[in-house]
């Protein structure tokens, strides 16, 4: 059974640990074997930089041990992705491992981020352009990784489909 590590913001929800096993249970509907950030239990002693890292090895570690990565890549405090998972994300591509991500989000880059046209660019808000490719999600997650719109079941259900 391949392993694959569930990345994502999903670890600050209310219900954590209990929505980790939902994803895990269904990864196992699908065939792989769930590695999730919180099944390993920090130390009760670390607190502060010293629990950070711990964390931080833990999750590497994780990522290390599973043969692909499934990250939730929706919007998360704001217009773009959690800026932990989308690390996690670089690390597993630059490892070499299949990432496949989902997202709800359907519109191109352009289209989410409410922007207008200044001096012949696309701009957002701030006046900082906005990559026009016709992409749900920045063009170096999307020329990396394998997208599917929609929640995590469809995602395990294409990575199924697909033989990672």
């Amino acid at each position: 059974m391949k392993k694959v590590y569930l990345a994502g913001f999903d670890v600050f929800r209310p219900d954590a640990a209990s929505y980790g096993q939902r994803l895990k249970t269904l990864c196992a509907r699908h065939g792989f074997a769930g590695l999730y950030p919180l099944d390993n239990a920090a130390p009760r002693q670390l607190s502060g930089a010293a629990l950070a890292d711990w964390i931080y090895r833990a999750n590497i570690a994780l990522i290390e041990q599973a043969d692909c990565v499934m990250a939730n890549l929706n919007p998360f405090r704001g217009l773009e992705p959690d800026s932990g998972t989308v690390f996690e994300v670089g690390y597993a591509v630059a490892k070499g491992k299949p990432v496949w991500v989902y997202t709800e989000q359907v519109q191109p880059l352009v289209a989410q981020a409410g922007v207008q046209t200044q001096d012949g660019r696309v701009v957002d808000a701030q006046g900082y352009t906005v990559e026009d490719f016709g992409m749900n999600l920045n063009l170096m997650i999307a020329c990396s990784t394998q997208i599917v719109q929609g929640d995590a079941l469809a995602c395990l259900q294409a990575m199924q489909a697909g033989g990672s």
